[in-house]
């Protein structure tokens, strides 16, 4: 083992350790690893920017919070059931001919297993997963946003995909939230909201896809208020209060249940979009 697949199996090693621990202190891991305090803080700087986890005063910590939900694995494990008839119901709005964008959130690749069924489509994402689901469809032409991988994600962020999407035009956008506070969505890293912002410039319709939980969590990063989309899709665990704020904004509101025997709720927005 040369000295770069030492220092890649070194930090998988101290990924999984502070995963599996919720926290760990810096001088703890650089003890057990023999490295020095500095090779620690190189490593687990090097692990905070591919999102898995976050330092904090005297360590690291992969526990939930504002700056950290978890990764991609944990996340694609919360609410999945909910999430999967939430990625069905959008899959109802898919119209064949369509050009439609797909951001790198675990819902959008359930809507992308479903969006086989709704061909031919153009569908472009950054979302790795969604790029090996739809690769071999004979009824997608798939556009792949590269840049800069982050692992935690399993998706490319930053800049260069940010660039990437502005030469392109949706006719739908679907994507999801870490958080929803106060009326406006937030995420746990720039390089998300970065990338975000320019799908949300880029498609005609916007469609934000998240389950109930999202607006009980809070985010680092604030994204776009929710009156900038055109519908939300939810789950029946939203409060009805916070179904009809949304809706007094602007945003329709596709309301999803998640007992067998009834229907999705659409709920038109009280006045016109801007």
């Amino acid at each position: 083992m040369d000295r770069v697949e030492a220092q890649e199996e070194r930090r998988r090693q101290l990924r999984d350790a502070v995963i599996g621990r919720g926290f760990v202190r810096t001088a703890d891991l650089a003890e057990e690893f023999g490295i020095s305090l500095m090779t620690a803080h190189r490593d687990l700087d090097a692990l905070q920017a591919q999102g898995w986890l976050r330092k904090v005063r005297g360590g690291a910590t992969g526990l939930p919070s504002a700056q950290f939900h978890g990764g991609f694995a944990e996340r694609m494990a919360t609410m999945a059931q909910t999430k999967q008839l939430l990625a069905r119901a959008a899959a109802t709005l898919l119209v064949p001919g369509q050009t439609v964008l797909l951001d790198d959130s675990t819902t959008c690749l359930l809507l992308a297993h479903q969006a086989t069924e709704h061909t031919p489509l153009t569908v472009i994402t950054n979302s790795l997963p969604a790029v090996t689901t739809l690769a071999k469809e004979p009824g997608v032409s798939l556009i792949t946003l590269g840049g800069a991988y982050f692992p935690a994600y399993d998706a490319f962020m930053g800049l260069h995909t940010a660039d990437a999407v502005r030469a392109f035009r949706a006719d739908v956008l679907f994507m999801s939230t870490t958080a929803v506070t106060n009326g406006r969505c937030y995420h746990t890293s720039p390089e998300t909201v970065q990338v975000k912002r320019a799908m949300m410039e880029c498609a005609a319709r916007r469609v934000l896809v998240a389950d109930h939980t999202k607006f009980c969590k809070d985010g680092l990063y604030a994204l776009a208020p929710l009156a900038d989309f055109d519908l939300l899709i939810v789950d029946d665990g939203l409060a009805a209060e916070q179904v009809r704020a949304v809706r007094a904004a602007g945003t329709e509101v596709m309301v999803v249940p998640t007992r067998e025997g009834q229907k999705a709720e659409v709920k038109q927005p009280r006045s016109g979009r801007r």
